[in-house]
């Protein structure tokens, strides 16, 4: 599953990291909040460098529709109701903040933008009371927004919220300008280093474990998602979400961004192409690991679109990750409570091109000392959080039941002598080990069953050939390459001893 912005993406790989080296601050992570981040720390003096796991674009940032919108489905009126009209106005203050300096930026770099009407729409009119609440709750905070009762688009729609002159792009050619940008200021890039844990040094800094050796950081930044350090439990206040997105060649013109104000999601725009605008089509989004038949939803996806786009031309599909803050406001801030040695960003729940970049402000300014008057709305540890504790305990709940029925489907499954089929894979216990065996392009691959996390017990996806955790969403490739999520390390490959589901958890000193 190719997103279309890297069918003929031809980046070249950028080197490992150096063991040994000092940076006053190191960013573990290469998406749009990482490179935000280490331009603004450049530009400011920072003596800063970048961690990549994968390739640059190879995370969220370069599987997202890349919207840059202000309208953001139901996210008003979803932050309403935890929150005041005040917090919510500082939300969009932030996400307006972000969205003028990245289209500023695009601008002054030459990155093509375009701008687009937002559209949040119902589907039926059991959706037309959700569409008029997040029209409340933006007018409510100012918004310049405007209801109306019918879209230009050939989908059915009863009514819809519309705000004018908000921005789509291409994310890949965002992430190669801004790294480029960031390599201009002297700050190295190191890509293919998977950073293991970060622990301190005897000199009080921070020691950065990658699978290359280690580097040493006064700061550490954690752009990664989800928080790669498990010592303050943030995973605990996320909602790991996979949502899937398919591309189309369309021979008509169609323009404005739309996503639906209920289920099933349907998020859609087009992308401006010499041979044809492209269309692209996501939802049917699930929290990762919990759904059986994920190439089902991607053929719902292609089936809703040939039904409402019958002349458009099937491209590519794919997917991307991102997480749902239980107390549904963005994080910037310190991992522990008054230790700004660790800084993290998460929860942008969907909705990254403006938050990243609001975020990665946060961030820097927390370093240098020139924080936004709206950073408080980031902040990652907030009295009001009490009233998130329900969810909190919801979310938990669900970890222990997948978590259980993980082990218990595994203890009552035997080994296969027969290999899956082409594309399928299967979990089993195999001489006594948790085993994920798969086949993908006529290779069988079995590695541990066993998520390097907290010890869940991965399922198959077959939509992206992946392992994929129930828990907190880590993902796996099908030979057990870490893909994202809060795992540090592979899949042990099977041949590797095992000793039981406790030898898996990360004791405190890993991380």
């Amino acid at each position: 599953m190719t997103p279309v912005w890297k069918i003929e993406n031809t980046a070249a790989a950028r080197l490992r990291v150096t063991p040994g080296a000092r940076y006053d601050v190191v960013v573990i992570g290469g998406g749009l909040t990482g490179l935000v981040t280490a331009l603004l720390l450049a530009q400011s003096g920072v003596e800063v460098s970048v961690i990549e796991a994968r390739r640059i674009g190879d995370g969220t940032t370069g599987a997202s529709n890349a919207k840059v919108s202000l309208l953001q489905g139901i996210r008003a009126q979803r932050i309403r109701h935890r929150h005041s009209a005040d917090m919510v106005r500082a939300y969009l203050d932030a996400n307006h903040a972000g969205q003028q300096w990245l289209l500023e930026y695009c601008g002054s770099r030459g990155v093509a933008w375009q701008p687009a009407d937002a559209y949040t729409y119902a589907q039926s009119e059991r959706e037309l009371a959700s569409v008029r609440r997040e029209f409340g709750a933006l007018r409510e905070a100012e918004m310049p927004v405007e209801f109306t009762d019918r879209i230009d688009a050939p989908f059915p729609a009863v009514g819809a919220v519309r705000l004018a002159r908000q921005a789509q792009l291409n994310p890949m050619a965002l992430l190669a300008s801004l790294a480029a940008d960031v390599e201009s200021h002297a700050v190295p890039i190191h890509e293919s280093s998977l950073v293991h844990g970060v622990r301190t040094a005897a000199t009080g800094d921070h020691l950065v474990e990658t699978e290359h050796g280690p580097v040493l950081a006064g700061t550490v930044v954690l752009a990664t998602g989800t928080p790669i350090l498990d010592r303050s439990g943030f995973f605990t206040r996320l909602l790991p979400l996979r949502s899937y997105l398919t591309a189309y060649r369309l021979p008509q013109s169609f323009s404005g961004m739309y996503i639906t104000a209920g289920e099933p999601t349907r998020s859609i725009r087009t992308v401006p192409d010499p041979d044809g605008d492209v269309l692209l089509v996501g939802g049917n989004g699930h929290v990762v690991g919990r759904a059986d038949h994920t190439d089902e939803l991607v053929a719902d996806l292609r089936r809703w679109t040939e039904r409402w786009f019958p002349s458009a031309t099937p491209l590519t599909s794919w997917s991307a990750q991102d997480y749902q803050p239980i107390g549904e406001l963005p994080y910037a801030g310190p991992l522990i409570p008054g230790h700004d040695g660790i800084l993290l960003a998460t929860g942008y729940a969907k909705w990254g091109f403006t938050n990243a970049v609001a975020a990665a402000e946060v961030l820097a300014g927390r370093i240098t000392g020139k924080r936004p008057d709206w950073a408080g709305v980031f902040a990652t540890w907030r009295p009001g959080e009490l009233r998130s504790l329900p969810a909190v305990a919801r979310a938990t709940s669900g970890v222990a039941l997948e978590f259980c029925a993980g082990w218990w489907q595994l203890a009552r499954t035997a080994h296969e002598p027969v290999p899956p089929a082409e594309g399928d894979g299967r979990v089993e216990r195999r001489l006594g080990r948790p085993a994920a065996t798969c086949t993908v392009d006529g290779t069988t691959t079995t590695v541990s069953a066993i998520c390097p996390h907290l010890a869940g017990v991965v399922r198959w996806n077959p939509a992206e050939r992946s392992w994929d955790c129930p828990l907190h969403g880590s993902r796996f490739s099908a030979d057990g390459t870490r893909l994202e999520g809060p795992a540090t390390h592979h899949l042990t490959p099977l041949s590797a001893p095992f000793t039981g589901p406790s030898a898996h958890i990360p004791q405190p000193d890993e991380h």
